[in-house]
C-alpha cells in the first residue's frame, strides 16, 4: 500500500477491497474479480475448522492453504487472463 493513503470510508470488507482498489487504479477487470476471490476465500475458510471467520483473523497457514487449493482454478483461468 501507498504511504499516506487515506483512511478506509466503508465499514463492509468488500466494499473496503474495492474501494483500496480505486485508490490503486487498477484496472475494471481486477476490481471485478479480486472482490470474488476474496469472497471465494471466506467461503472456503468457512468448510475449514473454525467456521467463518474475518480475513484479518486468518494466519499465514490458512492463506497458504488457500493458495494451494486454489492453484488449480487458477491455472485453469490463466490463458484468458
Amino acid at each position: 500500500m501507498k504511504p499516506g493513503a487515506p483512511p478506509l470510508q466503508s465499514i463492509r470488507l468488500l466494499d473496503q477491497v474495492r474501494e483500496r482498489i480505486r485508490y490503486l487504479h487498477y484496472s475494471l477487470k481486477t476490481e471485478k474479480a479480486r472482490p470474488y476471490w476474496v469472497r471465494f476465500f471466506i467461503r472456503w475458510n468457512a468448510t475449514q475448522p473454525g467456521g467463518m471467520r474475518h480475513p484479518r483473523d486468518l494466519g499465514a497457514c490458512t492463506c497458504y492453504l488457500f493458495s494451494s487449493f486454489s492453484r488449480p482454478y487458477l491455472l485453469c483461468y490463466r490463458p484468458f487472463l
